[in-house]
This record gives C-alpha cells, structure tokens and sequence, in this order.
C-alpha cells in the first residue's frame, strides 16, 4: 500500500508531498485505516538505554515531525521511538523554497529547511493533546537570528519549557542550515555551552523530580581528531547520549545528480558509511561510557544492523523512511533482533 502511495506522493514536490502525508496518517489511524498502511514490527527487541526502557531500538529521527502534530500516527507505525524538533524558542519560518530535493536515482534528500518549526509552546500543546506514552525524545535549537555567542539562552529556554514532557533532549548543534551553528561543537565554546546545561538540569532534575538524559547531535563533517575532541567534552561533562550523525554538506557521492549544487545537508544512502565511520571513532573514544544513537543512510535491515555493529546502542530512520515507508522499520527491528540472539 505505501508502494502506490509513494508514487502518487512522489509526483509533488518534495516539501508539498511531505506535507501531505503526515495529515494522511492521521486520517488512516483516525478511521482504523492504519494497517492497510503499515504492519507493526513483529520481533521484540526491548533495550534500555539512558535508563529509558525502549520497546524496540528503532526511532524516527527528528525532522519529520517537527512541530509535534502527529506522533500517534507515527507511533502507530510501529516505531520503539520518536523525537520531534528541532524546536526554537520562537516559531520561525525557515529559510525561503524550493528547500526540499529528492535525489532519486541516489536514495537521498537534500534540505535547507533552516529550523522551520511553530516554536516550542506549540510543540508542547500538541504532545500535551496526544495519546502516546512512549519514549520522546524532544530536538532543540536557536533562531536563527539568535547570535552563536548567545545560543546557550535558546537551548536554555527550550530546555526549561520541554523538561517536564521529554524523556529525553536533543542538543542539536549540528545542522548546516543555521550560520555559525556547527561552531558550536568545538573547544571551549562546546565546553561552557554543555556545562551550562548540565547546570540547568541538575536543578530542573530537583524541581521536576526526575532526570531527563541530554543528548548531543552532531555533524559527519568531522575528521577523527574532531570526534575524540567532542567525545571528550561530552564524557568531562556527564553527557548522556551521542546522536551520530546528522546531514552532510559533502556532495562526493552525488556528483551525478542535477541537485548536486543546492545548499543544504545531505542524507539517505550516500551518508551511509560516512555517519558509520563517526559511529566506529566515537564509540572507540568513548569506551561504552555512553550510548550512541545511530543515523544516517540506513536503507534496510542491514544498515540498521550495521549501526549497531559500528557502536550505536539504538538508530534512527529518516530518508530511508521516506524511500521504503513502514516496512523498513520492522525489516530494521528484525535485523537487530538477530544480532540480540
């Protein structure tokens, strides 16, 4: 059924077809229609990580459902996790379109979205109004006309407001579509913005009573010195989780395609050995001290499998979610399922 929907969904635009879809799954499970589209993952493969108890460790990535709006459809689908985001402080609109490409022939996706989201009070709204329990991991950002100097007030106040709804919060300081944003992840600019962080949480863990882990997204873009660097900033400063990787700005892989030259990050397919390489470097750093979870490029259980292979204790599906629809993340459950037995 997704096959057919696709196609259909494939004749618009890439941002007009995504923004039809998502209003479509909730209709399908509004009416019961849900299993014509998807069938939920068979295999049981629980895992706790970061003390969260995930029902299988396959998530969405966030990006999709940026804005909160449909994570009961979503869940529904069969997904052991979700994060939405990323969020800002205030609703922006993103940068201007066409900010959307699919590269078919190669598997990818090329954005430039630049954090288009109704800001985080409309986020918060929406999860208040679901009925899904699971684990929700929350993405967070700056506005973009929010100086690189000061961004650590936007994470803050993201922070401060999705606390109590998270089960866990995403630093995303990795996107290349917000200028000055992958600064963030080096030297002592990476070092003072987490121990602000970890600041705040310890006192919104005493007022809320309960922890909530903090995770940090961060880039492809980086060589093997880089990632031992960030590696030991997150372990000097109690870190919870890695999320590697997000999009890259590299067009190696996709010099064939008429998209090569539109600005933005890349994923699906070509991204595939370059977040696993990261995956392999920071998990050697890190020795287990904290999870990983991995994304980028998994098209099939294989690559998901291989994820977790390379160091990840969980992944995430994006592009690939896009290109084979629900089917890929039972085929993903199932893959890891194997390597659990």
């Amino acid at each position: 059924m997704y096959n057919l929907l696709r196609k259909l969904l494939f004749c618009l635009p890439a941002e007009a077809s995504h923004t039809l879809t998502l209003p479509l799954l909730d209709a399908a499970r509004a009416t019961g229609l849900i299993g014509l589209i998807a069938a939920r993952p068979t295999d049981v493969a629980p895992v706790t990580v970061m003390g969260l108890n995930f029902p299988n460790p396959v998530g969405l990535a966030a990006g999709l459902d940026k804005n909160a709006d449909h994570i009961d459809a979503l869940a529904a689908l069969g997904f052991g996790f979700l994060e939405v985001g990323t969020l800002t402080p205030r609703p922006q609109s993103g940068n201007p379109k066409p900010r959307l490409f699919r590269l078919r022939e190669e598997r990818a996706i090329i954005n430039r979205m630049g954090f288009n989201n109704k800001g985080i009070d409309h986020a918060l709204t929406s999860i208040t109004r679901s009925k899904y329990r699971g684990v929700l991991g929350i993405n967070i950002g700056k506005n973009f006309d929010t100086p690189v100097e000061k961004a650590a007030q936007d994470y803050l106040i993201c922070m401060r407001k999705c606390y109590g709804a998270a089960s866990y919060i995403v630093v995303n300081l990795s996107s290349p579509n917000t200028p000055g944003l992958r600064s963030l992840q080096f030297g002592d600019d990476l070092r003072r913005l987490l121990a602000v962080l970890k600041e705040e949480q310890a006192m919104l863990t005493l007022s809320h009573g309960r922890k909530v882990p903090l995770a940090v997204k961060i880039a492809p873009d980086l060589d093997d010195h880089e990632i031992r660097l960030i590696a030991a900033a997150l372990l000097e400063n109690d870190i919870e989780c890695a999320i590697a990787t997000n999009t890259t700005l590299d067009r190696g892989a996709v010099q064939g395609s008429p998209f090569r030259d539109q600005a933005g990050g890349l994923s699906g397919a070509p991204l595939l050995a370059k977040s696993s390489h990261v995956i392999n470097v920071l998990a050697d750093a890190l020795q287990r001290q904290l999870p990983i979870i991995g994304v980028g490029g998994i098209m099939n259980g294989a690559d998901a499998a291989a994820k977790i292979e390379a160091g990840a204790s969980l992944v995430q599906l994006y592009s690939g979610f896009i290109y084979r629809g629900p089917e890929l993340i039972s085929e993903s459950v199932a893959a890891i399922a194997r390597l659990q037995k």
